[in-house]
């Protein structure tokens, strides 16, 4: 049997948060920030990995994607426009329906499934992604070796999460967790987990890591992409 990686208390918080994930005003507004500066890394490393002209419209068509940790799907409805086969999962059932229910409206067939990623039997992918999600979960190497289970040969995967560091404390937590520019309850530091911890576990299921790009925040430029990893960081990792 698959090891558990929910956390069921995690999965009623995002839960909760369902009905309003798409109000780029609500309690998921930080993610409406964040999402451009992930794709940008995104797009680049599909470029990269395969070789796609980088004015292309859909780098991906032809190809599987697998979101785990898709909420209610501002990450999988951006990969299906550009033109993967997507399945999107998650721990809260409310973040599927919402999901479903959005890709509905927007014209999008998307695969959505709700539960426990290693025992869903979704087959390989050529990319994958968990973005903001190993931070959640229950059993990190479980985890890891669940997504390089999902990994196709020659598939690229992606993640994105915060860094366990004293600013990452002070930023996400103290500051905007305090403020509310993140739900109360979203984070739990200890829970944070560094590039060098994150490149062991990768190597542990059989990848090998890229070069993180960390995702800083300045008051100037809001949230971007840069060479700072201690607030949040995203990896690529392959075989």
């Amino acid at each position: 049997m698959a090891s558990a990686t929910i956390r069921p208390e995690e999965a009623a918080h995002f839960g909760a948060l369902a009905r309003d994930w798409w109000d780029p005003k609500g309690s998921s507004a930080m993610l409406h920030r964040l999402n451009p500066v992930r794709l940008a890394f995104i797009r680049e490393a599909i470029d990269r990995h395969w070789r796609a002209d980088p004015q292309g419209l859909r780098p991906l068509a032809g190809k599987r994607a697998l979101d785990v940790g898709c909420g209610a799907g501002l990450l999988a409805e951006p990969l299906a426009r550009l033109g993967a086969e997507v399945t999107g999962v998650d721990a809260a059932a409310e973040n599927i329906a919402a999901a479903q229910a959005h890709a509905a409206g927007s014209g999008l067939a998307i695969a959505y499934r709700h539960g426990e990623l290693g025992v869903l039997g979704l087959g390989q992918f050529d990319l994958v992604t968990a973005m903001e999600v190993i931070e959640h979960v229950a059993d990190k190497p479980a985890f890891v070796a669940q997504l390089a289970q999902h990994l196709a040969p020659g598939g690229l995967l992606i993640l994105s999460t915060p860094n366990r560091t004293a600013r990452s404390r002070l930023l996400l937590i103290g500051a905007a967790e305090a403020l509310g520019a993140i739900p109360r309850g979203t984070h739990h530091w200890d829970d944070f987990i560094t590039p060098e911890e994150l490149g062991e576990l990768l190597d542990a299921a059989g990848l090998r890591m890229g070069q993180p790009g960390g995702i800083a925040f300045s008051p100037a430029r809001g949230l971007h992409l840069s060479a700072d990893l201690s607030l949040n960081y995203i990896v690529t990792a392959q075989r």
